[in-house]
């Protein structure tokens, strides 16, 4: 089955933010595509971590190398000559960034002007997907989705930080590669789970170590509704986003895109919990204290993501039970220590691509 209009297979790619959940992820599935793929990255932040158990630093150019540090970022990109950037590299913890703010926007904000830099000197770049977050909006808490015409903003640091970065990407576009050959466009997306995320204070990490542990899980916020949707979901809109600007697809130029899943994915955290505990028998939870985060975690935030549709002939395809499935899966893989989770990884890239082109997406058929 062809996909993303074969543009990946032969072509060399670097991703920032390799070793992490998303990272490896994508690092997979652009292996799986024939890509020729280099990661950059400062550290595996933690144990375990999916980067360690598919042993993808084996099988890519894994480089290490702060995003604050424009040298030595500039010094990988011109040993790897990279035709496709995706910039993941990222704080990407709340409750973190409240612990080291100044950090965070180091990282987020400062990470991407840097790597833009880098970009606008090398015009043989041909393609940049630029990941930000659905929290660079200033969250109303409205009940209808955030359209990437929505003004910026946020009340704690992640937040804060990836609005800015958002805006250093948008002067650059503006200010220098307006009329470059390389193509760049922002991607905007949230609350993803499936298997392989260890991050702390995150919910579907917390209920694999509480459960695998024997443990009682306690949750922050059990109330609070997240639109989930699975690692897949919006990895399958980069991808496809870079593909569009790489064959010259019309209105994505320097454009903010969002990815994320329709408002039937709307789920409290208790009924997420609940729903995973069907198929990680004997598990416990608990309503615990919000841990200092003073409520700055948002409470509802949900995308519109008519642009993608309009522009990509993108959306979501998973509905939740197959969302939730397919994350216990994974995590009660790697708890039998002879199961073959790269194995299990590129099955579940193969069924997930194979419900898309069910659903008739173009992405998944051409």
């Amino acid at each position: 089955m062809s996909q993303f209009k074969d543009l990946y297979r032969g072509r060399r790619v670097l991703v920032t933010g390799h070793t992490g959940f998303k990272g490896s992820w994508l690092v997979m599935w652009l292996q799986h595509l024939g890509a020729d793929v280099s990661g950059f990255s400062d550290r595996v932040s933690t144990t375990p971590a999916m980067f360690d158990l598919l042993d993808l630093g084996g099988k890519m150019k894994h480089r290490l190398g702060d995003i604050r540090d424009r040298a030595r970022l500039a010094e990988v990109i011109d040993e790897v000559q990279p035709e496709f950037v995706f910039h993941l590299a990222a704080q990407a913890l709340v409750l973190e960034s409240h612990k080291d703010p100044l950090a965070t926007f180091e990282t987020n904000t400062m990470g991407m002007a840097n790597l833009l830099e880098c970009i606008r000197e090398r015009p043989w770049i041909k393609a940049a997907v630029l990941v930000t977050s659905d929290k660079a909006y200033r969250n109303n808490e409205w009940d209808w989705g955030y359209r990437e015409t929505d003004v910026l903003g946020g009340l704690d640091p992640y937040s804060g930080s990836k609005s800015c970065a958002e805006l250093v990407a948008h002067s650059y576009y503006h200010s220098f590669l307006q009329h470059a050959p390389t193509k760049i466009a922002t991607a905007r997306a949230g609350n993803v789970i499936g298997g392989g995320d260890w991050a702390a204070n995150r919910l579907v990490p917390d209920c694999i170590r509480a459960w695998s542990a024997g443990e009682t899980v306690r949750v922050r916020r059990p109330q609070a509704t997240r639109p989930w949707q699975h690692v897949l979901e919006p990895l399958s809109g980069y991808l496809w986003l870079g593909a569009c600007l790489d064959d010259g697809h019309d209105g994505l130029d320097g454009e903010p895109i969002n990815f994320g899943p329709d408002s039937q994915q709307d789920m409290t955290v208790a009924d997420l919990i609940d729903a995973m505990s069907t198929r990680w028998p004997g598990v416990r939870w608990e309503a615990g204290d919000q841990d200092g985060d003073d409520g700055l975690e948002a409470t509802l935030l949900r995308l519109s993501c008519e642009k993608a549709m309009q522009r990509l002939g993108w959306r979501a395809v998973l509905d939740l039970p197959t969302t939730v499935k397919m994350t216990v899966e994974w995590y009660r893989q790697w708890s039998e220590e002879n199961a073959s989770l790269h194995s299990l990884t590129i099955k579940q890239i193969e069924h997930y691509t194979s419900i898309a082109s069910s659903s008739g997406l173009a992405w998944s058929s051409v």
